[in-house]
């Protein structure tokens, strides 16, 4: 089931016709992505719902609003995807009840199942971020992962968090691409796919690659990406729009420098080999890697390299009103 009864249905398989459609209408190829994306979501990113991904949420909470007063009785996710950031926030004891939104009916039913094998208290709605369906000042905090920049009228959406945020309510954004890192990070990502994928057309590789149908889908679901992804970063620009749409204590931060470096072409690679190939013994390697590389980031990198150029950029704002928390 999805979050309610009459919510659309998930559409996981699209037909190249409804693909060739989608080209021309954005919401029509962020709902046909995701429901594509949905079920396998999770295991593509290396998402858990355990320590490892409880601290990486909080911790990314913490870098952009690391004096938030804790906990928030009732959380929203924009944008939820498979409820990644809620889900995990919840579990570090950022709030205690949640609800999530998004425009593709199989992330909604994902993420209220993943909620519901967690035990947490969270409802579900298909949605648009730019109309959010909830009354006025039904929330304590809004949060989003990676959902910004897919969102066609960023500033109204903000808008819209501050519209449902209670007076000195606050919201958190992260994992939203930087232009600059944005650059490197897909001229990596497409070098990587290209690489793979012919080398494993070598007779003595051919263990290493996936049936020429899996690779086509894959092809076109990277089709998709590339019209649902709307938009790259600035972090001033992000404090900007913020500001305009009615947010105090507005602040943005960045990270990932080098671990992205390092990051895209692995993800890719994943991507473009049969599952079986990855060992527990290589994935522990590559989280380890990118720990050490995030380790270089925070420590080293981050006095020395621009905000700008780091690949991940996170917000934070509250609603005016009453005390920010």
């Amino acid at each position: 089931m999805t979050g309610r009864p009459d919510d659309p249905a998930p559409n996981p398989h699209a037909t190249e016709a409804q693909v060739q459609a989608a080209l021309a209408d954005n919401k029509l190829a962020q709902v046909l992505y995701h429901d594509w994306e949905a079920e396998t979501y999770d295991d593509k990113w290396s998402i858990s719902y355990d320590e490892r991904c409880i601290a990486y949420a909080r911790g990314r909470f913490d870098a952009v609003a690391p004096n938030a007063a804790l906990p928030y009785e009732r959380a929203l996710e924009l944008g939820c995807g498979t409820g990644f950031f809620l889900l995990n926030l919840m579990q570090s004891g950022i709030a205690k009840s949640g609800s999530v939104t998004d425009l593709s009916p199989g992330m909604v039913r994902v993420a209220t199942r993943n909620a519901g094998h967690l035990g947490l208290d969270v409802d579900g709605r298909v949605a648009d971020a730019e109309t959010i369906p909830y009354e006025d000042e039904t929330f304590d905090l809004v949060v989003g992962h990676a959902v910004l920049h897919h969102i066609p009228d960023v500033e109204l959406a903000l808008k819209e968090c501050l519209r449902v945020l209670k007076p000195g309510g606050r919201f958190v954004f992260a994992g939203e691409p930087t232009t600059i890192g944005n650059v490197y990070a897909r001229r990596l990502g497409q070098v990587t796919w290209k690489v793979t994928t012919e080398i494993t057309k070598l007779p003595f590789l051919q263990g290493w690659r996936r049936p020429q149908e899996e690779l086509d889908e894959s092809s076109r679901a990277a089709a998709l990406e590339a019209v649902v992804d709307l938009h790259t970063f600035d972090p001033a620009d992000l404090e900007a729009m913020a500001t305009r749409a009615g947010a105090v204590g507005v602040h943005a931060e960045t990270e990932e420098f080098a671990a992205a470096l390092w990051g895209w072409p692995v993800r890719t690679f994943e991507a473009a080999v049969p599952e079986e190939k990855l060992t527990w013994r290589y994935r522990v390697t590559m989280y380890r890697a990118w720990l050490g590389l995030s380790w270089l980031d925070e420590n080293v990198m981050r006095r020395i390299v621009p905000r700008q150029f780091f690949y991940n950029a996170m917000l934070t704002g509250v609603k005016p009103g009453a005390r920010g928390r």
